[in-house]
């Protein structure tokens, strides 16, 4: 059997938990590690089923925890998910994924910053004010690296999720102003999600949820899909 014909059209989701759909298939928000790894299926995440909706090849780059500047409960302060983004083999510091030339997506969305506005823990050096600041600065620097890295075309949707939502909308602005009207601010709405998934994560449902109402919004920006 022949290998399927790549399709025209790709899509690359950036993100953390919420994009991987960590323990999207359980059906209760109370996991062990061996269950919240029986019951993640990324196939089944909000990304894979935009795509699906949108008749579009998908890579989804994500890992559970990491922030742009600061991870869940300020766990691993030497890395963050930028240290990863270059990754073929995550656990290998210094891989570099070779682009075979033939991943050129017209849209990228990016959905990171739920592991930065999580609680600070006692000790870390952040402020409110601080980490605020420094999160706008490395969001803005990571979507002129996306900008750089896939041209001028591709179309570059920031998602605003909860405590993130008026950071990433304000880094949007400031690309916008920049010249760069190719970026895109997405509210992802929670009303009608139950929150099902391992550790009070997205669940099936609600990538559902989430990808139907997606879809329709990269439908609608200027890229011909």
């Amino acid at each position: 059997m022949s290998k399927p014909a790549p399709r025209d059209r790709q899509i690359e989701f950036i993100g953390d938990s919420i994009t991987v759909g960590y323990g999207n298939v359980s059906g209760t928000s109370d996991c062990n590690p061996e269950q919240l790894k029986r019951n993640t299926n990324s196939d089944v995440s909000h990304g894979a089923l935009t795509a699906q909706q949108l008749d579009a090849d998908y890579q989804i780059n994500g890992f559970s925890g990491l922030g742009m500047v600061r991870n869940v409960a300020g766990i691993c302060p030497d890395v963050t998910y930028r240290t990863y983004y270059d990754r073929a083999l995550l656990n290998v510091d210094g891989d570099v994924w070779q682009n075979p030339g033939t991943w050129r997506p017209q849209i990228v969305v990016v959905n990171l910053g739920s592991n930065d506005f999580s609680d600070l823990t006692p000790g870390e050096p952040w402020t409110p004010d601080s980490l605020a600041a420094a999160y706008r600065t490395a969001y803005g620097e990571f979507l002129r690296k996306l900008r750089t890295r896939y041209g001028a075309g591709t179309t570059l949707v920031a998602v605003g999720f909860d405590r993130n939502a008026e950071h990433v909308r304000q880094v949007v602005e400031a690309r916008n102003d920049a010249g760069d009207s190719r970026v895109h601010y997405w509210f992802l709405e929670q009303s009608g999600l139950d929150f099902l998934g391992c550790d009070g994560h997205t669940s099936a449902h609600d990538d559902r949820v989430i990808a139907d109402r997606l879809a329709p919004f990269l439908r609608s920006l200027p890229t011909g899909w």
